[in-house]
């Protein structure tokens, strides 16, 4: 993992929330450093290189040398407070670590390829968990854990006890928990099923319509021969009655 520095200036505490909306009318954001038995150092980060920060490779794993000032420290991000509204940060949290301890932190799973054979089949591809919690040293915390989904086919689950943790990582976490299931659509299954109900639906209405159609035409031809034979016989007793 990439060691990226944020330099982090002390800032009085006084004032409250006000100093806080000072601060950050200055594109600066509230924090605060603790850890290792330390008390904690109230400090200010330029938002800017914040950003940069979290939108890297480690995200908000990323190791962090804090410069502040008269030393640096070695810090993760262990909190991030957004705006309800804008969700720019408004505050974060840094805790001190070393390079020889074990850490807990977060790391997000990612989703890799494309199932053709779930998809082909009309299944879905449901993951169930985003994030796994892992025990590292700073310097062995993976950015992400990647699962292939390519090779997957319907019934298929892949748990936590599949994936590949890198070397020096660990998790707690049960190995039998799901990370992702390829199941058959049931919605899409149930959509299909409905429209061949209707098309069966229509077919029969149209079948019994020609069939209809089929036996009133009969029913006029027999009447029209009817009246042909009326008319002949009329015609036949007409000339009988002049002789």
């Amino acid at each position: 993992m990439s060691e990226v520095t944020l330099v982090a200036k002390p800032r009085e505490t006084k004032g409250g929330s006000r100093a806080a909306g000072r601060l950050r009318s200055q594109d600066l954001v509230p924090a605060v450093v603790y850890g290792h038995g330390s008390d904690p150092r109230s400090v200010s980060v330029a938002r800017r290189e914040l950003r940069h920060v979290l939108t890297g490779e480690a995200g908000m794993n990323a190791l962090i040398t804090l410069d502040l000032g008269d030393d640096s420290q070695l810090a993760l991000v262990r909190d991030v407070q957004r705006h309800p509204v804008r969700n720019n940060v408004i505050h974060v949290d840094f805790i001190l670590v070393s390079r020889d301890e074990v850490v807990t932190v977060e790391v997000p799973i990612v989703l890799e390829g494309e199932a053709l054979e779930v998809l082909r089949h009309d299944g879905t591809v449901d993951q169930q968990l985003f994030s796994l919690t892992v025990q590292a040293k700073p310097g062995q915390i993976p950015n992400e854990l990647t699962v292939d989904i390519s090779g997957l086919d319907l019934g298929d689950t892949i748990r936590v006890g599949d994936l590949a943790l890198p070397r020096g990582a660990a998790t707690e976490v049960d190995p039998e928990e799901p990370v992702l299931v390829a199941s058959f659509n049931a919605a899409a299954a149930e959509v299909e099923a409905l429209d061949a109900e209707v098309a069966e639906e229509a077919a029969a209405e149209a079948e019994a319509e020609a069939e209809g159609e089929g036996e009133g035409g009969e029913d006029v031809a027999d009447a029209e021969a009817a009246g042909a034979e009326d008319a002949g016989g009329g015609a036949a007793e007409a000339g009988d009655d002049a002789s």
